[in-house]
């Protein structure tokens, strides 16, 4: 392989030269990082869809309670009536 005398010089020229644009693009790209600057309108909806989320949760429990009451009473009911049945059944058929 054959090399151009300037061939090392204008590497180098290029490589010190956007060496340190290359370096500020980074620092600016790495400072916005760390801003986490979040628009308006971006926060306005996360925020809406907090409140919405926390609704269905309260709606959610609502649903389980009303769930645990229900499946109470049936309990509490077939327990009641199940001596009753107990004891139709052990009459004696006339």
């Amino acid at each position: 392989m054959f090399f151009s005398p300037f061939a090392v010089p204008i590497v180098a020229i290029i490589m010190v030269g956007l060496f340190p644009i290359l370096r500020a693009t980074a620092r600016r790209m790495d400072a916005q990082a760390r801003q986490g600057s979040v628009p308006a309108d971006v926060t306005d909806r996360l925020e809406r869809i907090e409140r919405a989320l926390e609704a269905v949760a309260i709606e959610v429990e609502r649903i389980s309670e009303g769930q645990r009451f229900t499946t109470k009473l049936l309990s509490d009911r077939t327990s009641a009536s199940a001596p009753a049945a107990h004891a139709i059944a052990a009459q004696p058929q006339t």
